[in-house]
């Protein structure tokens, strides 16, 4: 479940605001137990204003105290909620407040939303629409859009849904509302979540987070990474997942958002369950459904209880899981969440098979059949209506922009046609004025070709450097433990060096022989690729069997440093690619993982499947680099290198190599690091599809 953020207070756009909340922070400050919530502050504040003599529930103060009161009780008492957003309306209307009467008929939306009355809730969102637009209060009315656009969303109208947020984008786009670009772009982003096209979605959460560090507010960060972490969790992403979520609840328990907080605990416990920890999961879950004691929050509270009767599923606790589950369904039944039926429909059959109560069982799982066959079906033409929701949108924009185009071009004609007459009398003017234009055209060009030839001299200094480099590696890396080598054969055939000494010498040889070997291989593929381009032949390659021979190779090598290699490359992960250069990438950042991992590290090779591409990782415990390191090492012509913990020397090529080898296989080569925190290398190639033949 993703939460919905178009419920995210907006801050009261009322002039008496600050005087509001400054009140409430003095109350909370100086109470007797220092625990005085909001609500109860408010609620202090409203009954002073009426002991007052010249009190008027006309009064615009008094109205947008028992709004902000009406909103803040939302998730904890809906009733008195209710109640409030009533008398706000009604004090609105009497006193002809229209921005009061907007924000009243807001209230209604939401405890109608909240009580599953979607279409209701929607009449009440288009009222305070059509008052917005009556007072010309553009805030406002793109407030109202985005609240209608939700509404349809929990309709199952995705397409209706996208369309809106669409709308509300070019609308906050054009008066620089950052906050509700925020709000919007997460909305989509859990509107492709929801349809499983996680891809989009996480477009979409790349432009939420940047916008919020625009905003610079910890909250919205908070909510974001843990719509974030949910979504991580059903695609399986559970290490992101873990990761965003607990960032969020950092947040949300020094802010005290507790409806959040129930929210987050919530998908800490789901990912808990995927990872069938399930004596955690039932941990976190609890943690929440303590404080969901404190809210009134059926759409949340679905997703919670049937989390909590897995858990209890998984503990074989089958009499324990069953009332949750029931409680979770009847819920899902009464606001009509179609999604929660199925997920609780689901686990109820799996409880009545355990008891063995068949018939029982048939029953659920009839309704969990139906019920995913007609979310499926929908699903699949919510996504269509998606696409071509937001084709028609982009369509709409081209056309606003050509019509927009053929005007300007219109005023073009009319303006050249009415200086027809003055282009006679100038027409000397014109012709200097051309003689000027080619000599200054003329003059930029040669300036251009001046900066080509510049940009030339520095790209074959580059090249001249790295050639220089080259020949250093040749001339210290290769030489220098050659010689060593041949010294010490000539001291031994001279027998100034008894057996027994040249011996002793054998492990270090067979290391600088080794080192030799590996740095000729990629003085060879790089001058390979350098000088006629080395020619990629794509073929199907199998990543586990080869990350497993690259394991076996370099094993002695981490055994000397008790480093443990762990392979965790899925069988059959097949890539369309060349597999001696993906041979070369593996080798190489395999033995750069090894060089900069001190004794008793950690280095895992992983593999995540994507679309049309699988993503390998080499991730190591080592030392890590900083972000300058992380840029220098990617350079064009950069040989660039460092020593390794244990003093290892490169050559500064393999880094360099290995781009060169994965952009010839149409992918992307990354890293992920930090100082003393370790590194993580990405690489992409292309998915390949093993074909069998049939065996007579």
């Amino acid at each position: 479940m993703i939460k919905d953020k178009a419920c995210r207070s907006r801050k009261l756009t009322f002039k008496s605001v600050k005087l509001i909340l400054l009140c409430v922070f003095v109350l909370s400050v100086f109470s007797s137990n220092g625990q005085v919530s909001v609500h109860d502050s408010l609620l202090t504040l409203i009954n002073k204003q009426r002991k007052t003599k010249s009190f008027s529930k006309k009064d615009t103060s008094y109205i947008k105290l028992i709004t902000r009161l009406s909103y803040e009780l939302r998730y904890y008492k809906a009733d008195s909620s209710l109640a409030l957003s009533k008398q706000a309306l009604k004090y609105s209307r009497s006193a002809n407040y229209k921005v009061g009467e907007i924000k009243a008929l807001m209230g209604l939306g939401f405890y109608h939303s909240d009580k599953g009355s979607y279409k209701k809730s929607i009449s009440y969102f288009k009222q305070a629409l059509h008052a917005a637009k009556a007072i010309n209060n553009v805030s406002l009315e793109l407030d109202c859009l985005g609240r209608i656009a939700s509404q349809y969303s929990y309709l199952g109208n995705d397409g209706k849904a996208l369309e809106g947020y669409l709308e509300c984008i070019e609308i906050a786009t054009r008066i620089q509302d950052k906050f509700m670009l925020s709000i919007l772009n997460e909305n989509i982003a859990g509107l492709y979540s929801n349809q499983k096209d996680f891809d989009e979605a996480m477009v979409y959460y790349k432009k939420t987070k940047k916008i919020n560090e625009e905003l610079g507010n910890p909250i919205y960060f908070a909510e974001t990474m843990s719509n974030m972490a949910s979504a991580y969790a059903d695609m399986g992403e559970l290490e992101y997942a873990m990761y965003n979520v607990n960032s969020s609840i950092t947040i949300f328990e020094d802010k005290k958002i507790l409806d959040w907080l129930a929210y987050a605990y919530e998908v800490k416990g789901k990912v808990y369950l995927k990872q069938k920890k399930y004596k955690w999961a039932l941990y976190w879950y609890k943690q929440s459904e303590m404080l969901h004691e404190q809210l009134e929050d059926d759409r949340a509270e679905i997703s919670l209880l049937n989390g909590i009767a897995k858990a209890y599923l998984g503990l074989k606790k089958d009499n324990t899981s069953k009332p949750f589950a029931l409680k979770a369904y009847n819920l899902a039944k009464k606001i009509n969440d179609k999604d929660g039926i199925v997920e609780c429909a689901n686990t109820l059959y799996k409880l009545n098979k355990n008891k063995g109560d068949f018939k029982t069982a048939l029953i659920y799982h009839e309704i969990f059949q139906a019920s995913s066959d007609s979310i499926n079906k929908n699903k699949n033409r919510k996504g269509l209506t998606m696409l071509k929701t937001k084709i028609e949108h982009e369509k709409q924009k081209e056309e606003l922009i050509l019509a927009n185009e053929e005007a300007l071009t219109k005023q073009k004609v009319y303006v050249y046609i009415s200086l027809t007459v003055l282009l006679v009398f100038i027409g000397l003017t014109l012709f200097i004025r051309r003689n000027e234009r080619i000599q200054t055209g003329l003059n930029v060009e040669l300036k251009s070709k001046t900066k080509k030839l510049q940009i030339s001299e520095k790209e074959l200094k580059e090249i001249n450097t790295t050639k220089d480099r080259l020949f250093s590696i040749i001339g210290h890396d290769l030489r220098g433990p050659i010689g060593a080598f041949q010294g010490l054969l000539k001291l031994f055939k001279d027998g100034e060096m008894s057996k027994e000494e040249f011996l002793s010498f054998v492990p270090k040889l067979r290391k600088d022989i080794d080192n030799i070997s590996f740095t000729l291989n990629n003085l060879l593929s790089w001058g390979h690729t350098q000088m006629n381009g080395a020619t990629t032949k794509p073929s199907l390659v199998s990543i586990d069997e080869l990350v497993n021979e690259n394991v076996s190779l370099l094993s002695e090598v981490a055994n000397n440093k008790s480093i443990k290699l762990v392979n965790n490359i899925p069988l059959n992960t097949v890539a369309w690619s060349d597999n001696n250069q993906i041979d070369i990438v593996v080798r190489n950042l395999l033995s750069n993982a090894i060089k900069f991992t001190p004794e008793n590290g950690v280095i895992t090779i992983g593999a995540v499947q994507r679309v049309n591409h699988w993503e390998i990782s080499v991730r190591d415990t080592g030392i890590g680099m900083d972000e300058k390191t992380q840029k220098q090492i990617f350079e064009n012509n950069s040989t660039y290198t460092t020593y390794g913990t244990n003093e290892e020397k490169g050559t500064g090529l393999g880094l360099n190599l290995c781009k060169e080898m994965v952009e010839k296989n149409k992918g992307k080569l990354w890293v992920e690091s930090s100082l003393n925190k370790g590194s993580c290398f990405y690489f992409t190639v292309p998915k390949g599809k093993r074909s069998f033949k049939k065996i007579a």
